[in-house]
């Protein structure tokens, strides 16, 4: 297994009190494989990917797991000077915004030039040269005299490119993209989205995507993920979750989603109410004030994921009622 979480806890203290941001998270990610992590904004998935990386400062976050292994090695356990040598060369990511990403004040080659530098010890000329081909490799024009231009010089998908580019220069086993697609136009998503994948089969990098659009996560994952309120209440096979969620949020997620076949002037469909205050979870299943399948187990007890009975692929849910061939408000 190529990453390992067990049971991973990212709390934030607060003068209104504890936000569970992140509240007991399995995940495992195979070489090569796609793993998709899907939700509503505000359910713990940048928090999840921030804490794999290394990038959320504890204190003040409060940071627990029985582990958080990649490549055989627990990354809660590891020195900063050692995280230092994974990030960015063996474990890389794409963050959100490309334009807060990047250094306004250095020029793309020079950021792209840095990982190489520190990495893979290359000279001044020979990392140069390393990144005027990643630059082409990813699908910007001119990439000699692109070298030396600014982040402002580049358009949204240009920023996205290098922002990839940067990600995959020493070659890592897992790339974490985070909503890498959010803000651009759907010609530029399909270009980066392509981009990744070809990324995935050419040199079998894991990745590791975080999103909200459920579109985007059956095109391009084989496995996805469902979180809600810091939890994960869904697991499963991208094709057998979206043809039969088992969990009433997926099955609302998708249920949300504009298809083709809507009648015309038809209304959108949404999940009714708000996520919870994370300060201040309901007892039971957090999705229970939303839920139309509730009983009266869900407002007193927090179901565990356990595996979904009658499968031949591994699926598992967090959900004490079968949904299964029922009509929501049933």
């Amino acid at each position: 297994m190529l990453l390992d979480v067990k049971n991973l806890k990212t709390h934030f203290p607060t003068q209104t009190g504890l936000v569970r941001a992140v509240n007991g998270i399995d995940l495992q990610v195979r070489e090569g494989a796609a793993v998709g992590i899907v939700g509503e904004s505000g359910s713990g998935k940048s928090v999840l990917s921030m804490t794999m990386m290394g990038l959320v400062p504890s204190p003040p976050a409060i940071i627990s797991a029985d582990q958080v292994q990649f490549e055989g090695k627990d990354l809660l356990k590891a020195t900063a000077s050692e995280m230092r040598q994974i990030r960015g060369n063996r474990l890389a990511m794409i963050f959100q915004d490309p334009m807060t990403s990047l250094n306004p004040f250095l020029t793309i080659g020079d950021q792209l030039s840095e990982p190489l530098l520190i990495h893979k010890n290359l000279t001044s000329s020979q990392a140069k040269k390393r990144v005027i081909e990643l630059l082409a490799s990813v699908g910007i024009p001119d990439p000699v005299a692109r070298y030396r231009s600014y982040p402002h010089e580049f358009s949204g998908g240009m920023r996205q490119r290098a922002m990839v580019a940067m990600a995959v220069a020493c070659g890592p086993a897992l790339l974490i993209a985070d909503e890498p697609t959010t803000a651009l136009d759907v010609t530029i998503q399909a270009q980066i989205l392509e981009l990744m994948q070809s990324i995935r089969q050419n040199e079998g990098t894991a990745v590791i995507l975080i999103t909200h659009d459920m579109g985007v996560a059956a095109g391009f994952c084989d496995e996805i993920y469902v979180m809600y309120a810091g939890r994960v209440v869904e697991r499963g096979p991208t094709e057998r979750l979206f043809a039969e969620p088992t969990h009433p949020y997926t099955k609302a997620l998708l249920s949300s989603v504009p298809r083709l076949d809507d009648p015309p002037g038809g209304r959108f469909r949404t999940i009714p109410g708000q996520p919870p205050d994370l300060t201040n979870l309901p007892v039971g299943c957090a999705f229970s004030p939303r839920c139309p399948y509730v009983i009266d187990t869900c407002r007193k007890e927090v179901p565990p994921l356990t595996t979904v009975p009658g499968e031949s692929v591994a699926r598992e849910k967090a959900c004490f009622v079968e949904i299964r061939g029922k009509e929501a408000g049933q």
